[in-house]
């Protein structure tokens, strides 16, 4: 027979109760001070919805009369992202055997972790305003930023994927006296591979999104083209892009789903 003692209670993430509610109740008063602190001007905000009704007003219908012109930078777009996903991945692949704990000596490692943490430390778009002052407006800039974006991803994944290896094989090619190169080809490479094709697909659908971003501010594909069009209040063709951007990372996404599922 059951009793109020014999139901189970799941058990709190905090066991003191004072702790707990005292916790609960310091994230409420930050919560309640950032609100008040911030610098947000309620009246630009009113006025901002009568200016954002005109944008979506001048949006619809949305035109697709300069087609030519949105279809060349979709493909700097497709280019950058390929180029980038290319480039990205072959580096990533050194640095990640360089980042692999069980791989690299220390020091090595060290330096391959610090290449990663760099990488990985920058949001695209800061990288890219970096690289257009450096090289220039255009797809070159975007490619530069894409490899660096591609670095900091797939490396990270990719160094803990060869940390987490089957030790055994490698410890048989090196009892049998195989260089270092032959050890990470017939003993490492076979238990990442899949990994890395995953990862290689994965990229190019995340790279093929980040060039519309990283467009915005110069480094070329489609996202210079919404520039532009915002840049000259043409909304409607503005919206076209958009569509045709969202349209194009469905694609992707769907694309690299199914490959991804095949290789699992």
């Amino acid at each position: 027979m059951s009793t109020a003692r014999d139901t189970w209670r799941k058990q709190p993430f905090i066991a003191n109760p004072v702790l707990r509610y005292g916790l609960y109740a310091a994230i409420a008063v930050y919560i309640v001070t950032t609100f008040a602190t911030l610098p947000i001007d309620w009246d630009r905000m009113v006025q901002g919805l009568s200016r954002a009704g005109r944008i979506f007003g001048g949006a619809f219908p949305p035109s697709f009369q300069r087609s030519e012109l949105l279809i060349d930078g979709f493909m700097e777009s497709l280019k950058i992202a390929i180029l980038a996903t290319v480039g990205g991945v072959l580096l990533s692949i050194p640095i990640a055997f360089m980042a692999a704990r069980n791989i690299a000596p220390l020091p090595i490692y060290y330096f391959g972790r610090a290449v990663i943490i760099i990488a990985r430390s920058f949001h695209p778009v800061i990288v890219a305003i970096i690289f257009v002052k450096a090289v220039g407006f255009g797809p070159f800039a975007g490619i530069l930023t894409l490899i660096v974006y591609s670095i900091g991803f797939v490396a990270k994944l990719l160094a803990e994927k060869i940390e987490e290896i089957d030790p055994g094989p490698v410890e048989a090619m090196r009892a049998a006296g195989a260089p270092f190169l032959s050890t990470l080809v017939y003993a490492v490479f076979p238990q990442i591979m899949q990994r890395q094709i995953g990862l290689g697909i994965y990229q190019l659908d995340s790279n093929l999104r980040a060039s519309a971003v990283v467009g915005i501010v110069g480094a070329g594909g489609i996202g210079a083209t919404l520039a532009n069009a915002f840049g000259r209040y043409d909304y409607d063709f503005a919206l076209a892009i958009t569509m045709v951007i969202v349209g194009a990372i469905l694609i992707s996404e769907a694309v690299s789903g199914a490959i991804r599922k095949r290789i699992a």
